[in-house]
């Protein structure tokens, strides 16, 4: 299915249709919410809240790889350098990561995906698989044997210049905190960057195209999913609308502070029927493990 299948040219400008004013938002109260989170911790250190801190964290370094996605796509603001310019410093290199190169291989996922040569493939193709290898996967991620897989590609992929750029953010990062009173501070970010991001990071993908109804159909309601997080969930798992995943596919051209509405217009259409929509990442979950009594099938095969 294609966007022209079920939406007119008028309706299709209109979701697509950018605004300065939100993307700025959207840009800023991410960043309002990371102070805010490392406030907490200043004013309250103590376990507790360095624990909850880099739980949080790592669901707003999400926020700022939803930001690099959707300037990517040259979606959130009305003009390319503008989008350029947010994806890469004031999004990509605080996540170690590069908005170009970023750009380049999304660019192929969504060409390519429902087909076997979707380079992001490798991130879902094996679901749903038994709990004891689920939770081997979220002790890796937890444990930061993950995060330095990730980190050593970043390194070979993106080379010095990509290692310059993460040490000016990262920097400018440190130089506010320590201009504020408490650089150890900082500490929090990278921590949460090899423990709960990346447990956040393989959720989300997951949560996208894994244990759907048809990995290999090019229509995205086969190979794609929408999640409705619960509040809690928005926190963690789904900042800047980036759970409605299908509805992105259908139309990559609308940006994300247009998904909730575009999502209503796609279910009123009736175009989002037997598309798999999950309630919760909860429940997202329960398709990623098989049940037992398949675990046992798979075993005995």
């Amino acid at each position: 299915m294609i966007a022209t299948d079920v939406l007119t040219r008028e309706e299709i400008k209109h979701f697509s249709k950018s605004n300065d004013l939100k993307a700025a938002w959207v840009v800023v109260s991410n960043w309002l919410m990371i102070a805010a989170i490392f406030a907490m911790v200043a004013v309250w250190p103590n376990v507790f809240t360095v624990i909850l801190a880099i739980l949080l964290l790592g669901g707003r370094q999400l926020g700022l790889a939803v930001i690099m996605h959707e300037c990517g796509h040259g979606s959130m603001f009305t003009r390319w350098s503008w989008n350029k310019f947010a994806a890469q410093w004031l999004a990509a290199a605080f996540i170690l990561s590069d908005a170009k190169q970023y750009r380049i291989k999304h660019g192929k996922h969504h060409r390519l995906g429902g087909t076997e040569e979707d380079p992001d493939l490798a991130n879902y193709r094996d679901y749903a698989i038994a709990r004891k290898r689920f939770l081997r996967k979220i002790r890796r991620d937890l444990t930061g044997r993950t995060a330095i897989k990730i980190f050593l590609f970043s390194v070979k992929t993106q080379g010095w210049r990509g290692v310059v750029k993460w040490t000016i953010a990262n920097g400018a990062m440190f130089a506010v905190l320590w201009a504020t009173g408490h650089p150890w501070l900082y500490l929090l970010w990278p921590a949460a960057w090899a423990t709960s991001h990346m447990v956040v990071i393989r959720i989300r993908q997951a949560a996208e195209h894994a244990a759907v109804p048809d990995l290999y159909d090019p229509d995205p309601r086969k190979h794609t999913r929408t999640t409705i997080p619960r509040p809690w969930e928005k926190l963690f798992l789904a900042p800047n609308k980036v759970n409605y995943h299908l509805e992105h596919h259908i139309l990559p051209s609308v940006p994300c502070y247009n998904l909730t509405a575009f999502h209503e217009h796609l279910k009123a259409k009736g175009a989002l029927e037997g598309a798999d929509i999950c309630q919760s990442y909860w429940q997202v979950i329960g398709k990623l493990i098989l049940p037992p009594e398949a675990e046992s099938e798979a075993s005995a095969a």
